[in-house]
């Protein structure tokens, strides 16, 4: 018990003690309050003051600036921050270009366009967990998305142009994505 170091636990507790402000609004002390969704900071005048803010903020921060590559939308340089859902690629350049580099996928075949829109096409992303999944990049405008790896064959029920591969018994398939469908094609 006496390897504890208890300088760590009182720098917590003095370190929530400085978030305590006045409030911007009222002039109030602003508090520490919790809600369903986690802690955040308020007024402790409410409800005559609904000041909040949150506590913790999700800003990306900046990792590592790479000097010498340049953004291919305004031509600044490139850094890796790390962000909510891990690290990434980003302009140093933000909030006024918003360019986000992605993994090259040139090992990869060619992926097929987006059957919902037509106008996209469908590229593998990575959630937040690390999964794999498929959008359409015209996102937000389009939020076709698909768990599997597409593959451009069209099924021969409803005609659908893209069909995912699955894997049943053992053996890999082809499944059409659509609900009011699935179908199965065994590949040759």
């Amino acid at each position: 018990m006496s390897k504890i170091d208890h300088a760590l636990f009182n720098a917590k507790k003095h370190a929530l003690e400085k978030e305590y402000e006045v409030c911007p609004d009222c002039g109030s002390e602003l508090v520490i309050k919790n809600s369903k969704k986690g802690p955040f900071i308020g007024c402790a005048s409410y409800p005559t003051c609904e000041y909040i803010r949150p506590l913790a903020h999700h800003d990306s921060h900046v990792i590592k600036v790479l000097e010498g590559v340049a953004c291919p939308e305004c031509s600044r340089d490139l850094v890796i921050k790390n962000g909510r859902y891990g690290m990434f690629i980003g302009c140093t350049g933000y909030p006024e270009c918003h360019y986000i580099g992605h993994e090259d996928a040139s090992d990869s075949q060619e992926l097929p366009d987006c059957p919902k829109c037509k106008k996209g096409k469908l590229t593998q992303r990575k959630n937040k967990f690390g999964k794999h999944f498929y959008s359409c990049n015209s996102y937000p405008s389009c939020k076709y998305t698909l768990n599997a790896k597409p593959i451009e064959h069209a099924c021969p029920d409803c005609n659908w142009p893209v069909l995912v591969e699955k894997t049943r018994a053992g053996k890999a398939v082809l499944q059409c994505p659509q609900k009011s469908c699935q179908s199965i094609v065994e590949i040759p």
